[in-house]
């Protein structure tokens, strides 16, 4: 099998699913295949396939632990991702700093609206 991009791999739901739910911690097959079968639907076997291709890739690695196979992600690949998505961040990060700062904005005007409320007599 030809390596597959990371984008290739990231583009399929059921493969970042099974990402998201390794992100909190180590798991075993059994228990993402409980998971991604119940969300999406999916075969035993298909979800195997999905882990399969995640570890093939890189982005999972996989240790027996008697007779069970326990996964954790591997971050190697996805530290590649985001250095290849560091020359795009200019097109959201400005507009990001700038909600934070509205919301800021936003959140020292209503403490202060709340001040005057909860003590009208400070503004004399």
């Amino acid at each position: 099998m030809a390596p597959m991009h990371a984008f290739d791999v990231l583009g399929d739901p059921v493969r970042r699913r099974i990402l998201e739910l390794l992100a909190d911690g180590e798991q075993s097959a059994g228990e993402v295949n409980a998971v991604v079968q119940r969300e999406f639907g999916i075969s035993q076997p298909a979800v195997s396939q999905h882990l399969k291709v995640l570890r093939e890739a890189g982005f999972t690695t996989m240790r027996p632990d008697g007779a069970r196979r326990l996964y954790a992600v591997n971050a190697d690949p996805l530290r590649d991702v985001d250095e290849w998505l560091e020359r795009f961040r200019q097109f959201w990060t400005p507009p990001l700093e700038a909600l934070a700062t509205e919301l800021a904005r936003g959140k020292r005007e209503r403490r202060l609206r709340e001040q005057d409320e909860q003590d009208p007599d400070s503004q004399e």
